[in-house]
């Protein structure tokens, strides 16, 4: 590399952080993660729990229809 290579190489801006997410079945990290439960908390946010693609499937992102508790 030439002196003018190695300091546009160091001037660049740098890539972007990979993002993803830990799964929340096998607990490998996945760079496609697919939200599949949010968990309530009483007091402040949420929290989102992600799984891979291959866990998602299992998992089924929800809460379903069947989920919801109707009044008689």
């Amino acid at each position: 590399m030439t002196r003018d290579e190695q300091t546009a190489a160091l001037t660049a801006e740098p890539s972007p952080a990979p993002t993803g997410a830990r799964c929340c079945r096998c607990r490998n990290w996945t760079y496609a993660p697919v939200a599949v439960r949010w968990i309530q908390r009483p007091s402040g946010t949420g929290t989102t729990l992600y799984a891979c693609p291959s866990h998602a499937v299992a998992l089924n992102a929800g809460p379903t229809p069947d989920d919801v508790v109707r009044n008689p």
